[in-house]
């Protein structure tokens, strides 16, 4: 009754829609032009409020659960598709589509209004008329720019030019020196316009490092000829292979999405001067019936993301989709020119869509092969809803109260994603405290950084409990296990193979053989957030110990120390404090001498 007196008070303006079930989970978000007329769509009203049955199976089963609905009004249609993405990212309803690709990709860029232009690396537009802008990559950003600056004799550090006075890079022949030598602009503009052809043309980049490569290798430099051999590797896998050549300098950012039974793929192909220069790739985990127009937006809203890229280019995606010229006039605004989504029917761009096709269904066709039998395993023995293909681990490190630290490690199809680890300096005095404040900054970064399928904790019931407590106010849906170490005669042992460490998930406890994979698998990631923590830790105490002894030295006592790192939590932040902030904490004198060792 409630949920029908509700359904019938809804307002005719634009938002947001939310349905959950009877424990109060939330199933999904939608978005609305007018929220009555959307929202009555899903139901029938006689002889009682029931789903819809002319919808999908999807979406009458996510129906059948509701047990309650809420909704919030904004003042237009491009708002609430922008206040529907940012809540899916945040809370992950059951039935909504989560996409996990939260990166922005990197662009080479060069700043053409310096007497001497150097190139370098962004992730955003820089707000100058004179750059130039190389990209976007997804992989190999960093090799490209470092072989760019081992073939081209360009300025190869921003220092240089002030430095006034020849370095090493002229003497081993990598800068023409035109912090002191007269290099004519021309010449200098000779080695930007190779950099520029290498930037265009990755053929002919990659043939130049092979030749370095075999001159390492032949020179008996071996560690340099792995080095290039590395680098190589790298910036060849941005790129899809392909004959497509455009004649002229057409530049497009092409999507498709392939689905099959229980998995889709997003790829991402990007376009410059008529040669594709990257591409990228993501999957989606489908439940039931997959929506491919609620794939489409997602993921160019998500990709796209709150600001303008450095190159606007034409979008072509493989299928037309409902709410296509929606999300053409919100990237309209956020480009700040008319932005064109079309997917082309024939000629050169219809061979771009094929291309993108052929590489999703290959994908998935790999991807298919690759069943991961022991997250299955884990799976059914966790009674976990969804398959735990990316997981996050967390675990936190101190010695005697010192430099606390919390460590987040990140486990991906199938292997560690070391990019995606992260550290935070806690102000908890004991684990309880350190591990509320590990897992709430967490949850607080779910707008920019999607949540996982699972999380597993380095504790026992009392950490499982808490995180599902944080988790629950949050309004977030999350699976988290925990995981604690067997104490004998008082001590932990971790030694896979020996200990006897037990799993605990939100209903059931488990004491596994310690032969048994399910066990290990946990232990091994457990066992990698540990060795990140106490890693973290080791720097930071070093770093703290020799900030410490730098202030003992001008007179500020361990004491004071410790007191302002209390308040204040790390010497980063203590270097931006003011004369005014530290004279809060300590006295004036003190606070003179600590801004004078920082200034």
């Amino acid at each position: 009754m409630q949920l029908l007196n509700t359904i019938q008070q809804l307002p005719t303006s634009p938002g947001i829609y939310q349905y959950f079930d009877k424990s109060g989970r939330l199933l999904y978000i939608g978005k609305a032009k007018n929220l009555a007329n959307r929202v009555k769509s899903y139901w029938s009203f006689t002889p009682s409020l029931a789903p819809n049955y002319k919808l999908s199976i999807r979406i009458v089963k996510m129906l059948e659960q509701t047990e309650s609905l809420n909704y919030i009004v904004v003042n237009s249609e491009h708002d609430a598709l922008i206040l529907e993405n940012s809540l899916i990212k945040q809370l992950n309803p059951k039935y909504n589509i989560l996409l996990r690709d939260d990166k922005t990709y990197p662009y080479i860029y060069i700043d053409n209004s310096v007497a001497y232009p150097r190139f370098d690396i962004t992730r955003r537009v820089i707000k100058s008329n004179h750059i130039d802008y190389y990209g976007p990559y997804s992989v190999g950003a960093r090799n490209i720019l470092n072989a760019l600056y081992d073939i081209c004799k360009l300025v190869q550090k921003k220092s240089c030019l002030g430095g006034k006075k020849l370095c090493l890079y002229y003497q081993i022949d990598k800068c023409l020196g035109p912090c002191e030598l007269p290099v004519s602009k021309e010449l200098y503009q000779e080695e930007v316009s190779l950099a520029v052809s290498l930037i265009k043309n990755k053929s002919l980049l990659l043939k130049r490092l092979q030749d370095k490569m075999e001159f390492y290798a032949e020179e008996l430099r071996f560690e340099e000829a792995a080095e290039m051999r590395d680098a190589m590797e790298k910036i060849g896998r941005s790129q899809i292979q392909s004959d497509i050549d455009f004649a002229s300098d057409a530049i497009y950012d092409i999507f498709t999405i392939v689905a099959a039974s229980k998995r889709a793929v997003v790829v991402r192909i990007f376009m410059r001067f008529g040669k594709i220069v990257s591409s990228s790739h993501d999957y989606i985990n489908i439940e039931d019936e997959f929506d491919l127009n609620e794939a489409y937006s997602r993921t160019l809203v998500d990709y796209y993301k709150d600001e303008k890229p450095p190159i606007v280019a034409p979008i072509l995606v493989a299928h037309e989709f409902e709410d296509i010229d929606l999300i053409a006039s919100h990237l309209t605004q956020l480009f700040e020119k008319k932005a064109h989504i079309s997917s082309p029917k024939r000629g050169e761009r219809k061979k771009l869509i094929e291309l993108a096709n052929l590489n999703a269904h290959e994908l998935l066709k790999n991807d298919a092969k690759n069943s991961f039998p022991l997250l299955q395993e884990i799976q059914k023995l966790c009674s976990l809803e969804v398959l735990p293909k990316r997981v996050e681990v967390f675990d936190n490190s101190h010695m005697a109260g010192e430099a606390t630290v919390g460590a987040m490690i990140v486990w991906n199809e199938g292997k560690f994603d070391k990019s995606s680890y992260r550290t935070y300096h806690l102000e908890g005095k004991d684990e309880y405290a350190q591990m509320r404040e590990t897992l709430s900054r967490r949850v607080n970064s779910f707008t920019k950084n999607s949540p996982p399928d699972l999380w597993i904790l380095d504790g026992g019931a009392t950490l499982l409990k808490l995180a599902l407590e944080i988790l629950e106010s949050s309004g977030v849906f999350l699976e988290v296990i925990a995981i604690s170490k067997e104490k004998i005669d008082a001590k932990a042992h971790r030694a896979k193979g020996k200990a006897k460490d037990i799993i605990y998930t939100k209903d059931d406890v488990f004491r596994l053989q310690e032969s048994d994979k399910r066990l290990q698998w946990v232990q091994n990631l457990r066992d990698e957030a540990h060795r990140s923590a106490i890693n973290f830790h080791k720097k930071t105490k070093l770093k703290r110990d020799q900030e410490s002894l730098l202030l003992e030295q001008k007179g500020i006592s361990l004491a004071k120390i410790k007191k302002l790192l209390a308040h204040y939590g790390t010497f980063e932040e203590l270097k931006k404090l003011s004369i005014e902030d530290i004279s809060s904490v300590l006295n004036l004198k003190d606070a003179k001498t600590i801004k004078k060792i920082y200034k």
